[in-house]
């Protein structure tokens, strides 16, 4: 029923994990982008970015690319993980949109300037660190009188938490904030979580404090 073009990145796992999460039927379509294949031209149709995730939906006859957009149309197509209405429904879309315009873009640069360029740019390395301390520090805060970043378990917490889960990469030590630790716990024990991480495969196993 559903294509997901993916590779097992964060913004790749936050789709498989909801599809696992929902019970959908999906066939993976392996993007290598370690060997460019997000160029090829008939995946620059499907998703014009030339980003993972994708997917083509056969039997609504939608595609679409980016991760937000995907996890809200999964969200709205079965009810799931997004309330309906009112303000449970727009702080989930508010904590999503934290994540996609915050953590994940942040996060990834502290990947790309201090796990795979240390020593070229310090100035950014520690801007990048610096900013991530303080989305961790966010997200404690958020963590600390409730479960889930939106209060039940949704959109937000599946997109957020893969890029969570490269704290190591990010030289952060969740003993520092034991409500991010607590709550990355608790969503890495789902079953969904587990099998959705080795999406399109198994790379390592999920990373615990």
């Amino acid at each position: 029923m559903i294509d997901l073009y993916t590779w097992g990145t964060p913004n790749g796992r936050k789709v498989s994990i909801m599809l696992e999460e929902l019970g959908l039927p999906y066939t993976v379509k392996p993007i290598n982008i370690g060997e460019d294949e997000q160029f090829a031209p008939a995946f620059l149709e499907i998703a014009p970015n030339n980003k993972i995730p994708a997917i083509v939906d056969h039997e609504a006859g939608i595609q679409l690319m980016e991760s937000g957009a995907i996890l809200l149309y999964l969200a709205e197509k079965t009810g799931r993980f997004l309330p309906k209405e009112g303000q449970a429904r727009y702080t989930a879309i508010e904590w999503l949109m934290w994540q996609m315009g915050g953590a994940g873009p942040f996060l990834g640069q502290v990947h790309h300037f201090v796990r795979f360029n240390e020593g070229k740019a310090p100035y950014a390395e520690e801007r990048f660190l610096k900013e991530a301390a303080r989305l961790y520090g966010v997200m404690e805060r958020r963590l600390a009188d409730r479960p889930y970043l939106a209060g039940d378990y949704s959109v937000a917490d599946i997109a957020t938490w893969p890029w969570i889960s490269r704290f190591e990469w990010q030289r952060i030590d969740l003993g520092d904030y034991p409500n991010v630790k607590r709550w990355y716990a608790d969503v890495a024990a789902r079953p969904a979580v587990q099998k959705g991480y080795h999406v399109p495969s198994f790379v390592n196993d999920i990373p615990l404090p």
